[in-house]
């Protein structure tokens, strides 16, 4: 008699498997440590993901969309004002990055997992790291500062150190210092 359907199965283990990568790292987690804390069966997990390489890939391509929704939210009342959405991305990431328990980008930290250049789930982190960085060019050329590049990798840092500090500095830390950074940076972009 075959199995029978688990419609919640693949969203379960993908939740276990993410908490597991976020506190130990993709190369720190086994299958085994999956199926224990899901209460799965080694079978259900290979036919929801045929490889721990395809739930590696399930979890980057999760916090990628929480990466997206996060900058959705907070852009979203901004549409016409590019210089106040490269504020709000600063301060939304600020925000998260002050949360407790808050360990850093999830998809720059599982980076050296995957030392391989031409590993799927290193080429995910890369294609990552490269859309959010034309994202944030494209907002700073619609700023109309005259070097919108340097506009925006002001801000990538701002964004790279708030995942860096903003866990161990909190929001009167790191947090506040990175979003005054960024109006400074945008003001002093638009006066060029």
């Amino acid at each position: 008699m075959p199995p029978k359907p688990d419609p919640g199965a693949r969203e379960r283990i993908l939740s276990v498997a993410s908490r597991l990568f976020q506190e130990h790292g993709p190369d720190g987690v086994g299958l085994q440590q999956i199926i224990d804390e899901c209460g799965c069966g080694k079978k259900l997990l290979y036919r929801e993901f045929g490889s721990k390489d395809d739930l590696v890939i399930a979890y980057l391509d999760r916090c990628w969309q929480e990466w997206d929704d996060l900058i959705k939210k907070a852009t979203q009342p901004l549409r016409d004002d590019p210089a106040g959405q490269l504020i709000a991305i600063v301060t939304a990431v600020a925000e998260r990055s002050a949360i407790p328990g808050f360990r850093g980008c999830p998809l720059r930290n599982s980076l050296p997992s995957f030392p391989d250049a031409g590993h799927p789930a290193r080429l995910i982190i890369l294609d990552y790291h490269i859309a959010r960085r034309e994202h944030l060019h494209d907002l700073a050329e619609r700023t109309g500062a005259p070097d919108p590049q340097i506009l925006a990798d002001k801000i990538m840092l701002l964004i790279d150190g708030l995942h860096a500090s903003g866990p161990i500095l909190g929001q009167e830390g790191a947090s506040e210092a990175a979003v005054a950074f960024a109006k400074e940076a945008v003001s002093a972009a638009a006066r060029d």
